[in-house]
């Protein structure tokens, strides 16, 4: 069976760990075809836009999408329609990719690099599933009424359907299944409309559709709070676009480097997923061949898991990526010194 993998490097490090990605994918499954184009800032360079309606077009008809990262000072002047993240988000809209898995897990050679105390982290393995194409990022009304002194003020809408919330509720209800069985929802639901809207959609969809999955509810600081404190008691955390982004990050951290995080970002069934590391273009350092690609690499081991139906190279992948790590690899931001490159040539040579 031809498969499909479109690679978009983007700006910043993206084309750097991207490329690690490539060189490891032609190893573990060299059936696989690669095409690739632009997104971000270097499609603004190119094409005046940061999503070409071609790219888009070429994404939705691939098998699985690799995004390396977007943006850097380059474009901060551009009209805010036109910033490189905006790629993003229209590529994540028009994919139609609402289920956003970010899995915070702590490989054991790497629970000294975490800020946290090893008993804190050893062992952890929480999946965030966050709502990706809905909430205050994408509702409308939004914008910026330009008044005098301090009459001028920015809003934007915080926005959940019935239907969003529960498509989303059942990837997260579906996973837990596969692991503890738990999902805490978290949302404001004290203080915001949409919060209480949320929370009593998914009590409503685990009635009906929750056997063999505990919920609980659990308000968005506080849950940052406990996943500082107490992170292993997570299982499955379920949140909302803006909550779940911002959760995310804060669990990222846990393990040790954003840099060895990835995510996918899926739509339903058949229809392909965009695989992203969490890390961001990281300007201050591109083009030095110093950042980490695990999470590059950890993204495409999720492609090949969620949408390229290939769990038994998914499996080998994220071994080799253990045992270069337990072999002592390690770039800068993990206490290491190797490039680039050679963290890539670490993971093959596990492999």
């Amino acid at each position: 069976m031809s498969q499909t993998l479109l690679l978009l490097p983007g700006d910043g490090i993206g084309p750097e760990v991207t490329e690690q990605a490539r060189r490891v994918a032609e190893v573990l499954a060299p059936d696989l075809t690669f095409e690739e184009d632009l997104v971000g800032g270097a499609s603004i360079d190119a094409h005046g836009e940061p999503l070409t309606v071609d790219a888009l077009v070429r994404a939705k008809s691939s098998d699985a999408v690799l995004l390396g990262a977007v943006g850097g000072p380059k474009w901060t002047g551009v009209e805010r329609h036109l910033r490189p993240e905006m790629g993003l988000l229209q590529l994540r809209k028009g994919m139609d990719t609402f289920a956003n898995l970010r899995p915070a897990f702590c490989f054991p050679a790497l629970v000294d690099a975490s800020s946290l105390k090893r008993e804190v982290v050893d062992g952890l393995d929480i999946m965030i599933v966050r709502e990706l194409t809905s909430g205050v990022y994408f509702g409308e009304p939004r914008g910026f009424e330009r008044g005098i002194g301090d009459k001028s003020f920015g809003y934007e809408t915080s926005r959940y359907t019935k239907g969003e919330i529960d498509r989303v509720a059942r990837v997260a209800f579906d996973i837990a299944r596969g692991r503890r069985g738990e999902v805490v929802s978290t949302e404001k639901s004290n203080v915001m409309e949409s919060g209480q809207f949320w929370r009593e959609t998914v009590i409503d969809l685990h009635a009906t559709e929750g056997d063999g999955v505990a919920l609980r509810h659990v308000l968005a600081d506080a849950c940052a709070m406990e996943l500082v404190r107490d992170p292993k008691q997570f299982d499955v955390i379920l949140a909302g676009n803006l909550f779940g982004d911002i959760l995310s990050d804060a669990a990222a951290m846990l393990t040790g480097s954003i840099g060895m995080l990835p995510s996918a970002s899926l739509s339903y069934d058949g229809k392909p997923g965009l695989y992203e590391p969490v890390h961001g273009s990281a300007p201050d350092i591109a083009g030095q061949g110093k950042a980490n690609p695990c999470a590059a690499i950890l993204s495409l081991e999720m492609a090949l898991r969620w949408s390229l139906g290939r769990p038994e190279a998914a499996d080998r992948l994220f071994g080799a990526v253990g045992k270069a790590l337990e072999a002592g690899a390690r770039t800068g931001d993990i206490g290491g010194s190797m490039s680039t490159t050679e963290m890539g040539d670490a993971v093959i040579g596990a492999l």
